[in-house]
């Protein structure tokens, strides 16, 4: 029997209709197994027991009726510290925030409390999103299920290792250069950063997108069903389109005839691991003997593209640090103020060449692309990291080298998804990205789900730590 806390979603919702199951025994199993693992792992932000009882107590009275309220009624899920709940203050996982309560659902949010799923917690990450590791000035260290001397990755580290330690079926995150994806491949997900505006965020920003973080491609295609539906407060949201999200399963077949792209080197920052090239290169044997024709890429990203995209980033923060007051941006990680202040003496003319790379990444990424149905690539050079580590290198002045095969997709808008596909000899999990045109959201899914039927069997879930 699979434990209540482990089942998708799909089986939590045809089991409410069924009357086989109560929202409100779920929510009691997952709080139970989410106290078993926090002490580990440290993945949750406004954790609070009895909000989610009362929201799974409606949820079943809801179903008792014949009336539930939405598509996910009932389903827990947990969100990202930086999308906005109502009356809940939104630290951007740095101490140097002020504790102001939102004064309304972020849109992501809006669309999980308007179908009645329940919120059972808010989910960590690092000062202010710019780290692909769970460290925080505000939260607890955050670690990784498969391995808890190793972190989650980041942004999304909280609902990363939410997602791989069962703490129910459904995630959301965000990403503005991997951080979707990176903790998806290194905790053994499933993750898609979908097109830029495919989900509406607010704030909106370049590059910027929320996602679903699940198990399974089946509950990310429910997710998208529901976190796709059009709110005016994103002024880059993609108008609203009927997309047959329910189509997500297109079998193996629909891997016939496709020309697949293989980016093995991103040309920029670190080199790939042996075990993760092997496993990439494995993954794309099995898609090829599904019968899509596979072909090398050269890479298109450079050096000076990822320098330029940083530094940008870097004076963007060195900018909004500058403004805090001195006893604020002082609570703020040493490493982010390293990395920030270091933009202070850049001229106007330098930041207009880092700000440029932004576009040529993007007409690299299209161009380059423009070839093949879908590209896959490592989703990381490296698989997860030291839990106590702000980044791969731990270098403040070499902090996104590990970023190369992600953030490309950011910038040209295309969805890209993360599928694990193997695993190191320690039984680290890596993730294959998939990666395809502007829009084509639903395709991604599609390909990404054909894999999940050829892949290799999958290591069980991790289990918490014997009390």
């Amino acid at each position: 029997m699979t434990a209540l806390h482990d089942l998708p979603a799909h089986a939590l919702l045809a089991a409410y209709r069924q009357r086989t199951l109560s929202p409100v025994e779920v929510t009691q199993a997952v709080l139970a197994h989410m106290e078993r693992w926090e002490p580990h792992i440290r993945a949750t932000y406004l954790l609070r027991p009895e909000t989610a009882l009362a929201q799974a107590r409606a949820s079943e009275a809801r179903w008792l009726r014949g009336e539930p309220q939405g598509l996910l009624d009932g389903v827990p899920v947990t969100i990202k510290d930086n999308i906005a709940t109502a009356g809940d203050p939104t630290p951007l996982g740095t101490a140097a925030v002020e504790l102001v309560p939102a004064a309304a659902d972020a849109p992501p949010a809006a669309r999980m409390r308007e179908t009645g799923a329940v919120m059972v917690a808010k989910t960590t990450m690092p000062d202010y999103g710019m780290l692909s590791s769970g460290l925080s000035t505000f939260h607890p260290l955050s670690r990784n299920p498969w391995d808890v001397t190793k972190g989650p990755g980041g942004s999304s580290a909280g609902g990363g290792a939410a997602a791989a330690a069962g703490y129910g079926p459904l995630h959301i995150g965000t990403d503005i250069g991997g951080s979707l994806r990176l903790p998806a491949s290194w905790c053994g997900i499933f993750s898609l950063k979908p097109s830029l505006g495919r989900i509406p965020i607010d704030p909106p920003y370049t590059g910027r997108a929320a996602g679903p973080m699940t198990r399974t491609v089946a509950d990310a295609a429910l997710m998208m069903e529901v976190l796709s539906q059009p709110d005016a407060r994103d002024s880059m949201s993609l108008p609203a389109q009927d997309i047959a999200w329910g189509e997500f399963d297109r079998g193996v077949e629909r891997l016939r005839g496709l020309r697949i792209g293989l980016l093995m080197e991103a040309g920029c920052g670190l080199p790939v691991d042996p075990e993760v090239k092997a496993a990439i290169e494995q993954a794309a044997r099995l898609i090829e003997s599904a019968g899509a024709t596979v072909i090398p890429m050269q890479p298109f990203m450079t050096q000076t593209m990822l320098d330029g995209m940083d530094h940008f980033w870097r004076m963007r923060s060195h900018i909004d640090l500058q403004a805090l007051p001195a006893e604020r941006r002082d609570k703020v990680l040493p490493y982010i103020r390293t990395w920030a202040d270091s933009a202070a003496g850049m001229s106007g003319t330098e930041v207009f060449i880092a700000s440029h790379q932004f576009h040529l990444t993007r007409v690299a990424t299209v161009k380059a692309c423009s070839a093949f149905d879908y590209v896959i690539s490592p989703v990381a050079p490296n698989v997860a990291f030291q839990a106590e580590l702000p980044s791969p290198t731990n270098d403040p002045l070499r902090p996104l080298e590990h970023i190369g095969f992600t953030v490309p997709f950011n910038m040209s808008e295309q969805p890209a998804a993360s599928v694990n596909c193997g695993y190191t000899a320690s039984g680290l999990p890596i993730g294959l990205q998939i990666a395809g045109a502007r829009f084509d959201d639903l395709g991604v899914l599609q390909v990404s789900r054909a894999f999940e039927l050829i892949r290799g069997a999958q290591q069980p879930w991790p289990q918490p730590p014997a009390a």
